[in-house]
């Protein structure tokens, strides 16, 4: 939905998705991203699923990841606003983070791609009541993701990763997708900056495969618990006979407390 005032790429209803994208390839190898954004919705205690900024070989391709496809060839930023995995490998929501793809990674929505991301934070930007932006820079292979969400007007680091290659040739965009939970996902504005980096003259940037040298700190991937093997009616069955059991126990115990209570009356008399 286009106003006069942003770009509503999902409303506040289950099962939707949207994306905006530039229709002009980028031709800078150093530049920063401003988007100001805002998430909002009706929700209280829940809330989703959240939205992502890309830099991609593609566009124009709805998909899982934020409604963008997966395997992309490229980046993704992704403000997340739900929680799909309470596991080992869990973090605090709303979180922005990033990923870097040559077309053969698979963004995990149910792990909330803890397994893919270069880096993350928890960033508390919906339903601000203050402006909320994000910076994205790519500077000299350092990748910088900073916000503005505390109406201060200044940035604050989120967090920066060395040693990530992109080229150039690729397309911005924005995506934004909800599920059994909703919320508006709003673009205000993007702005992109061109920045003066070291770079060799005559290197042909296009020719960058997408990639970055560091990725979170390895860690154990445990899986979740399984579920019980018992069934439905046979948990149902123990509870009513555990239920059972200790009801007798009971009407033993009082039985027992009823006897000697009277046979100490007996003894008196």
């Amino acid at each position: 939905m286009v106003t006069n005032s942003y770009i509503r790429l999902t409303p506040d209803h289950q099962s939707r998705q949207g994306a905006i994208w530039n229709n002009i390839p980028n031709t800078i190898p150093d530049w920063e991203l401003h988007v100001s954004f805002k998430v909002h919705g009706t929700g209280t205690d829940l809330f989703g699923d959240g939205m992502s900024i890309w830099y991609t070989k593609e566009r124009l391709q709805l998909g899982p990841v934020f409604g963008n496809k997966d395997y992309f060839n490229g980046l993704g930023v992704f403000l997340d606003t739900y929680s799909n995995h309470n596991g080992p490998h869990n973090h605090g929501h709303p979180y922005i983070s990033a990923m870097v793809n040559n077309g053969t990674g698979h963004y995990d929505h149910d792990k909330d791609g803890t397994h893919t991301e270069l880096s993350g934070c928890e960033s508390h930007f919906r339903g601000a009541d203050t402006d909320t932006l994000i910076a994205i820079r790519y500077l000299n292979n350092k990748l910088v993701v900073s916000t503005d969400i505390e109406g201060k007007n200044e940035w604050r680091e989120c967090f920066s990763v060395e040693g990530v290659r992109l080229p150039t040739g690729y397309y911005f965009g924005a995506s934004a997708a909800t599920g059994d939970l909703a919320d508006n996902h709003d673009i205000i504005s993007m702005k992109l900056y061109e920045l003066e980096g070291n770079r060799k003259e005559g290197e042909d940037f296009s020719k960058i495969s997408p990639e970055a040298d560091f990725f979170v700190p390895p860690r154990d991937h445990i899986d979740d618990a399984k579920p019980s093997s018992l069934s439905g009616w046979k948990l149902f069955f123990l509870i009513v006979i555990g239920l059972v059991g200790v009801s007798v126990c009971a009407m033993i115990g009082f039985v027992i407390v009823t006897k000697r209570a009277e046979d100490q009356r007996k003894r008196f008399y």
